[in-house]
């Protein structure tokens, strides 16, 4: 496997991705909650427990950059969301953010990856389009929808000039966070530490019939499953080998929720290529149930997309939120709620994730960087049916 890491400019590995239509959920969130562990305010000025001054900004910003303030008090302060991004995950991010502009009301729409897309394109084509800002970590979904004309804003946060240049994942497309994708598995039925994919092959190959059903693995008809799992199976040494071993005994499903739920309640033993925005705060909160492994034969890192839509009804207070989580205390309270942040100043803690630990967990040479490229469809059938034949029927 090529050991380059993302920090230092490494050549981005494969991507790729599909489109399905799934079931949407929606979900509004509005005042934020107390407490903080934001460090500083926006781009890491002032504190995020204090709300933003007029021309209290960091020196790098625009000297005019109150005008953004001003017109999102204009606006009413209003700001939506479609994303496929939990509510665990956003809440201390909505949380910091209100604190610095507590005029702000948000309604986050939590939709499934590729419904992200599909609902905007729908709404402006209707003419009637509320969503202010996007927000999904569908490759697949973004270059398709990036590609067509007129649908993203043009806008470059003044944050840029202080972060990598991968925050950039496509023109007007910022990186929220980049996470990594993991193992999943129930210590109560599994007795044995794991640390790779290859390993959960083994101990299913010794226990086949204890394991028979027992493991789950991420649908590839839909776009982020595709991605993650190609990633995986085109970088990882021996990718096919181990997962001749393993896919036999596996289920897909369509969300790394549902294979959570899943495994905590023991109908599956364990999953791989599980979204780590999901499987930080599992293991967390379980108390020992359940862990969360970066595989060391090979850990996907996949950006969480963040971009202004063309038509932004509150297009200030939309900038005002893409400036924030690209800033220290955004990174921060991205961090917080079980995201990757990718900020040097941003500091591992308990509870607290960044791609240094990423690196320090799976190994420097073991991150399959995903990028925003499509894929043909001649492409997506090949892999899918080599993928999908494997699987335990």
């Amino acid at each position: 496997m090529n050991g380059n890491s993302l920090r230092r400019g490494s050549t981005r590995r494969i991507l790729a991705g599909f489109a399905a239509l799934t079931a949407v959920a929606t979900v509004t969130a509005l005042a934020g909650c107390s407490g903080s562990t934001g460090t500083g305010g926006a781009g890491g000025s002032g504190d995020a427990d204090t709300p933003a001054a007029a021309g209290d900004f960091p020196s790098y910003y625009p000297a005019d950059y109150q005008s953004i303030v001003d017109g999102a008090k204009k606006e009413g302060g209003d700001l939506v969301i479609y994303s496929n991004t939990d509510q665990e995950n956003w809440a201390p991010i909505f949380r910091d953010f209100q604190k610095k502009y507590p005029f702000v009301k948000i309604s986050a729409n939590n939709l499934e990856s590729d419904e992200v897309f599909q609902r905007q394109l729908s709404e402006m084509a209707t003419g009637n389009a509320p969503a202010d800002l996007l927000v999904s970590n569908a490759t697949q979904g973004w270059a398709e929808y990036a590609a067509k004309p007129d649908t993203t804003l043009a806008y470059e946060s003044p944050e840029l000039s202080k972060l990598p240049d991968f925050v950039t994942l496509m023109p007007n497309v910022y990186a929220m966070s980049m996470d990594p994708v993991g193992m999943l598995y129930n210590t109560a039925i599994i007795d044995k530490d794991l640390t790779s994919i290859k390993d959960l092959a083994d101990y299913v190959q010794a226990n086949k019939d204890k394991m028979k059903n027992k493991i789950t693995t991420r649908d590839v008809a839909g776009a982020w499953g595709f991605s993650v799992s190609k990633a995986w199976a085109d970088n990882a040494a021996n990718s096919w080998d181990t997962l001749g071993e393993v896919m036999p005994f596996a289920r897909p499903e369509t969300s790394s929720g549902t294979q959570k739920d899943k495994i905590t309640s023991g109908e599956y033993a364990a999953g791989f290529l599980i979204s780590g925005a999901v499987g930080f705060p599992a293991e967390k909160a379980a108390g020992g149930l359940l862990k969360f492994v970066l595989p060391k034969d090979g850990t996907d890192v996949i950006g969480r997309g963040i971009a202004i839509t063309p038509k932004a009804p509150h297009v200030n207070t939309a900038k005002l939120f893409v400036d924030f989580v690209l800033s220290e205390a955004g990174q921060s309270a991205v961090a917080e709620g079980g995201l990757a942040s990718y900020r040097d100043n941003v500091k591992q803690a308990d509870g607290l994730h960044t791609y240094q630990e990423v690196e320090e967990k799976a190994g420097k040479d073991n991150i399959i960087v995903v990028p925003y490229k499509a894929t043909s469809e001649a492409d997506v059938k090949a892999f899918t049916d080599k993928w999908n034949g494997l699987l335990g029927k």
